[in-house]
């Protein structure tokens, strides 16, 4: 599927850009991953496709301790987009393009 692959992608945090990592793989409408940043690396799953709607959450250990990331985005050929919430800590987007 489209969507599988490895991203350099950037995101636009309430405390500024950030670059991270991100590996997507999809099995049927399911989507799994890796969600690699400044914090360290994380696996997730149950995550979701919808043709090019991607949706997943992974956890992070940041500096005011654990937090979940909600991503909801698109990919449109090598590129991907869309928001992301930082758990209780604002929201803000991501956008990148295949490694």
């Amino acid at each position: 599927m489209a969507v599988d692959g490895t991203y350099d992608i950037t995101l636009s945090t309430p405390m500024g850009e950030r670059p991270a990592k991100l590996t997507l793989a999809t099995d049927g409408n399911t989507l799994s991953g890796k969600f690699a940043g400044e914090q360290g690396e994380q696996d997730f799953d149950g995550g979701s496709v919808d043709g090019d709607a991607v949706k997943w959450s992974a956890t992070i250990n940041g500096a005011m301790g654990e937090m979940k990331l909600d991503f909801d985005g698109n990919v449109a050929g090598d590129e991907i987009s869309g928001n992301v919430q930082f758990g209780s800590f604002g929201s803000g987007t991501f956008k990148g393009t295949k490694a």
